[in-house]
């Protein structure tokens, strides 16, 4: 929503002579096609942000079938790699092959730069990762290890820890078991190198805090200039290496025009000086919006009240009654009654995701969804939606509470005008060559 932008909402700074592009020696898996690190060397990181990848790259999961990159994908901007699941449900399997989750993967690019979860001085959510904004950071902002991190990624090392222990992702028995697999490792050496000792469990206070080293090490990894490497179109035009063609800048005039697409109300494109440093966009500001996105029917959450968990409870009892409440389904459970107190206001929320490589994807006729849901399938699809939700027979919110009707539904933008957008959506894609 519009509203002043602090500069951390704003961009990122990032001095315009040290980026580097880094390269990895990978191996593909012959099942997903999804890069597997044996054991990553890759020129231009620290051994925390090494030791990271290692571990994300990792099949790190019972059964021993499902890395991180299974669901964050690098050759699509870290987000989901299939496109057949993309096509449909949008959500992927977990290490046992019948369970689903109940949301598309959101991209880990630039995910480390979301600061911890707090309202705001205009009295709005801002920060933490997930959709649902459920991994705050707060866990961290007392932790002696996160200090390595230099107060960025606290919600990315906060979420990096979620998956390994969720039944309907990596199913890791426990904290115990995912240090005794990065112990057996062949990159167990460079753990000892980043703590000064080997991963041990032999107490819940030594388990605890090694296990946390591990989400610390991965948001290393996702706030590198690897994982983030501000490479696209978009940052060689802001730099004054390349230009937008015609559409392209014509799709940045109508991104931008608050009587048109108003897209910036939520997605700041502008870059600013700071203390001489450049400061690129991250085309996100980080909030929480109900933008009146449909249910997805052929989410296969609907179907895991038929799935059951090794205690005997089914996965979503609700079946295909539930609902997903977003930012306010997790307050209304939040210990603080403050937050708690703020659920109903928030109801159907989601993270505003950014919007670099929103267009990447692997040849053309790629399939790649969009939304927390996945309910479009196609960057035409999505903004025509944005354009003419209030106009045109769509289908019904899935949340009927606080869905936006300010800045967007009824934009007035032609088709062409949609197409430039979409082409100027394109221009944000990383790995950009100049040809």
């Amino acid at each position: 929503m519009q509203r002043s932008k602090s500069l951390l909402q704003m961009g990122v700074v990032v001095l315009l002579t040290t980026l580097i592009i880094s390269c990895q020696k990978e191996m593909l898996n012959d099942e997903t096609g999804v890069p597997e690190l044996k054991m990553a060397q890759t020129d231009g990181l620290t051994d925390l942000q090494l030791l990271g990848k290692n571990i994300y790259f990792d099949k790190i999961s019972s059964p021993e079938n499902m890395a991180c990159a299974g669901c964050h994908d690098p050759g699509l901007g870290f987000t989901g790699p299939n496109p057949g699941i993309n096509l449909k449900g949008s959500v992927y399997r977990g290490a046992v092959p019948h369970r689903f989750g109940n949301r598309k993967p959101p991209s880990a690019a630039y995910a480390a730069f979301s600061p911890v979860l707090h309202i705001d001085e205009e009295g709005i959510f801002e920060g933490g990762n997930f959709w649902d904004g459920r991994a705050t950071g707060e866990h961290f902002l007392l932790n002696p290890d996160a200090v390595m991190l230099e107060g960025m990624g606290l919600p990315s090392a906060e979420q990096a820890l979620g998956p390994f222990l969720n039944p309907v992702e990596q199913n890791a028995p426990s904290k115990e078991d995912v240090l005794m697999q990065i112990a057996a490792s062949k990159y167990a050496w460079l753990w000892e190198e980043v703590w000064g000792e080997p991963p041990g469990w032999a107490s819940g206070a030594e388990t605890d805090r090694n296990y946390d080293r591990v989400g610390v090490a991965i948001a290393a990894y996702e706030g590198s200039t690897e994982v983030n490497p501000f490479t696209s179109k978009f940052d060689a035009y802001m730099r004054g290496e390349a230009e937008l063609t015609e559409q392209e800048a014509r799709g940045l005039m109508l991104f931008e025009a608050e009587d048109k697409g108003n897209c910036t109300a939520c997605h700041p494109s502008r870059a600013e000086e700071h203390e001489g440093h450049h400061m690129l966009p991250l085309f996100t500001d980080f909030t929480f919006d109900n933008l009146g996105v449909p249910k997805n029917p052929d989410n296969p959450f609907y179907s895991m009240d038929k799935v059951y968990l090794d205690d005997g409870t089914p996965i979503n009892p609700m079946g295909k009654d539930w609902v997903d409440l977003g930012l306010g389904g997790f307050l209304q459970s939040h210990p603080n009654p403050e937050w708690m107190a703020m659920a109903g206001e928030n109801m159907g929320k989601q993270k505003v995701p950014t919007l670099r490589n929103v267009g990447k994807m692997k040849g053309n006729g790629f399939i790649k969804a969009y939304t927390h849901n996945g309910y479009f399938k196609s960057l035409k699809e999505l903004v025509h939606f944005y354009n003419t939700r209030d106009v045109e027979p769509w289908p019904a919110p899935e949340v009927a509470q606080n869905v936006n009707t300010n800045e967007l539904g009824n934009l007035g933008l032609t088709g062409e005008e949609e197409d430039a957008i979409v082409a100027f959506l394109l221009t944000l894609s990383d790995g950009y060559t100049g040809n």
